[in-house]
């Protein structure tokens, strides 16, 4: 159903943008709509790592928590997110780092659907506008840990 994808050049590099996405424990911090983030399991396997976490997000009066396996895969500079629980039907998440010249090219693909007509109806509008901002955020946030870099040109 709802499905938002986002293709964005950025200054720093697909190590960096990586290490920035796979930080989840700091998305409170500066994500839109994430109030909470716990990670309930962290296990290495053949140089990848699977994270099991619970993100809590918050709209006006509503509230929700759900759980995702986030699968970290530096070697691809990649991030698959895969919905175990919560509030949704499903969802799936993907982020790709590819090297593009000085700075990197940040693909997002998030593809989802709430359980509830309701909630979706509610939510639906303000996931979509967050989905938009998410880009950004990351961007600022990797300005702020990396050092604000000149606008990649093209």
């Amino acid at each position: 159903m709802p499905k938002f994808e986002a293709t964005r050049r950025v200054s720093h590099t697909p190590e960096q943008m990586f290490a920035l996405v796979a930080d989840v424990e700091s998305y409170p911090q500066f994500l839109p709509l994430c109030e909470a983030l716990t990670v309930r399991s962290r296990k290495e396997r053949d140089g990848r790592t699977v994270l099991l976490a619970d993100m809590s997000i918050g709209y006006k009066a509503i509230r929700e928590t759900f759980t995702t396996q986030v699968l970290l895969k530096p070697a691809e500079n990649t991030i698959d997110v895969k919905y175990i629980d919560g509030p949704f039907k499903y969802l799936s998440n993907v982020w790709r780092f590819e090297a593009d010249g000085a700075g990197c090219t940040v693909r997002f693909f998030i593809d989802y659907e709430f359980k509830s007509r309701i909630l979706g109806a509610v939510m639906g509008t303000m996931f979509d506008r967050a989905f938009r901002m998410f880009a950004e955020a990351f961007e600022k946030r990797a300005d702020v840990i990396y050092g604000a870099a000149p606008p990649v040109q093209g």
